[in-house]
């Protein structure tokens, strides 16, 4: 899978961890967006190095979606707690 498979699945990835975590971020959709395509790449890096499970090529692979939603979750809740969280 090359660069433009992993852009459209960090976008995809993004959108299901907005869902998954809803409210209004203080970057709104762009920077969600952003931090969906980074957790994408994030979740295959974390998932390669520390769980020794590197992600397949394949863009419908489940281990490989579930990798790239895990990553950006965790940048999502690190992103709120760095710059806010406006669900108040």
């Amino acid at each position: 899978m090359g660069i433009i498979g992993w852009i459209i699945l960090g976008l995809l990835a993004g959108a299901i961890a907005k869902i998954l975590l809803p409210g209004r971020d203080p970057g709104g959709l762009i920077g969600t967006t952003l931090i969906g395509i980074a957790g994408a790449f994030v979740g295959g890096w974390l998932s390669a190095r520390f769980l020794d499970r590197p992600v397949e090529n394949h863009f419908f692979d489940l281990y490989t979606w579930g990798s790239a939603i895990a990553g950006s979750l965790v940048l999502l809740i690190g992103y709120r707690l760095l710059f806010g969280n406006s669900r108040d």
